[in-house]
């Protein structure tokens, strides 16, 4: 990214804030513009400060992560809102994700996932650990990837290591419209809402994802 990345970050431990704080510090491009401890003052700085990113805990006093996530939304529809929780449970992942956070991420995950995080739901992606989106969406992903035919593991491969459904059709000499249709039957076998989900799908199954 070419401009600082501005964070606000919500949680009620100042300990945890600290801890956030001087590790986004150490990353190039990143700036923890303001800090909350609870939802109503997120909602109020959000507005103060027009930050990129909201990273935000889900249990905190008051209004709660999740009613703060949803009345963000309400005021701002392209907010940017990263989850970043000690939960790991199904339901509060998909929670989160009805609500309308970009991305969901535990405090027990390594230090370089949550600048990884926030970069990726900057540029437009969503971003949900590795094992919660593989719990969260109930799927035996190696069970349903060794079923695709030899084609539909060509294409999610392929759009796994970033590649456009066109540059696939010119990779594969398949026509456009084939491309996107493997595309959409991929997603939809793996309850993938995007295909920014299907790189950590691939990693999740040990596929390389590097492009060549």
């Amino acid at each position: 990214m070419t401009n600082e990345i501005k964070v606000l970050l919500v949680d009620d431990h100042a300990v945890v804030r600290a801890g956030f704080k001087m590790l986004l510090s150490a990353v190039a491009g990143m700036d923890v513009c303001g800090e909350a401890e609870r939802g109503e003052q997120a909602i109020q700085l959000y507005q103060d400060l027009q930050p990129d990113i909201v990273v935000m805990d889900l249990s905190m006093p008051g209004i709660g992560g999740l009613e703060t996530i949803r009345r963000l939304l309400q005021r701002y529809d392209h907010i940017n809102i990263l989850v970043f929780s000690v939960h790991h449970e199904q339901v509060y992942v998909n929670r989160a994700l009805s609500a309308g956070a970009k991305g969901y991420i535990t405090k027990n995950s390594a230090p370089e996932i949550l600048p990884e995080a926030i970069e990726n739901i900057v540029q437009g992606q969503r971003y949900i650990e590795v094992g919660l989106l593989k719990e969260s969406s109930g799927q035996d992903y190696q069970a349903i990837v060794d079923a695709f035919s030899a084609r539909e593991f060509d294409v999610f491969r392929l759009l796994a290591k970033g590649l456009t459904v066109q540059k696939i059709a010119g990779e594969l000499c398949l026509g456009y419209k084939t491309v996107a249709n493997y595309a959409t039957q991929i997603k939809k076998k793996l309850q993938a809402e995007s295909i920014a989900e299907l790189p950590q799908i691939a990693q999740a199954l040990g596929i390389n994802v590097m492009p060549e």
